[in-house]
């Protein structure tokens, strides 16, 4: 049997069920409609962007992968390997990067990652083949197995969008962690990926809860007791 995967063919089936096992979801889907699909790159082209976005601007990313694929055209890893330390450099890759790049690049080719094998495998799984390469996390396999292989049922717990999306659509007096987030999301199933889309989109459309707060009167000064020189 075919594997599921969250398509644009399905996207609207995915939200019509949440929608009905979730009144909050129902609301959220009044409030902001449904969200856009994403897609990256299946393998190595689409991991490499993860790795290069990591703790920099989308501004700032998009300028080095653009000449990243200038040094490299074909994405291919065994490219990628046959530039110098200068090279990427010259790219904007910092040193830790680059080492992840190369991690990643001798995985794929050396057939510890396997992008064939990949499809076959159920989401832990496959989550764990892509963490053996270094700067490889869990929340960059699972974004990476939502938006390049259409996995339609993971939930990254470890998102702070997500954490606070479900915040506030759930009335929660407390920011959840990972392990409570992934809790809430087991009714879910088997669209959690597709929440995931939902609670992105609901994030971006939320009011500035801030501009809700009172703000706060100035403080006002206490009349002391009056000195000897205001007496006289």
């Amino acid at each position: 049997m075919a594997q599921v995967i969250l398509d644009a063919s399905n996207l609207a089936t995915a939200m019509a069920h949440l929608a009905e096992i979730d009144a909050d979801f129902a609301r959220a889907i009044a409030e902001v409609g449904h969200p856009a699909l994403r897609e990256v790159p299946r393998g190595f082209n689409g991991l490499m962007r993860a790795i290069i976005g990591q703790q920099v601007s989308v501004h700032a990313a998009r300028s080095i992968w653009l000449r990243l694929e200038e040094a490299v055209p074909s994405m291919a890893p065994a490219e990628f390997l046959a530039l110098g330390d200068e090279q990427l450099r010259a790219v904007g890759l910092s040193g830790a990067k680059m080492r992840y790049g190369r991690s990643l690049a001798t995985d794929i080719v050396e057939g510890r990652i396997d992008f064939a094998v990949l499809d076959t495998l159920d989401d832990e799984t496959a989550i764990a083949m892509l963490c053996q390469a270094k700067g490889i996390g869990r929340w960059t396999a699972e974004i990476y197995l939502m938006f390049a292989h259409g996995r339609p049922d993971i939930m990254p717990g470890l998102d702070l969008g997500l954490v606070i999306a479900a915040q506030h659509l759930k009335n929660l007096r407390k920011r959840p962690d990972a392990k409570r987030l992934v809790k809430i999301a087991e009714q879910w199933r088997p669209w959690r990926s597709a929440a995931a889309l939902l609670l992105w989109h609901y994030r971006r459309n939320m009011p500035d809860w801030s501009a809700r707060e009172p703000k706060p009167k100035p403080a006002t000064k206490k009349a002391g007791p009056l000195t000897k020189a205001k007496r006289k």
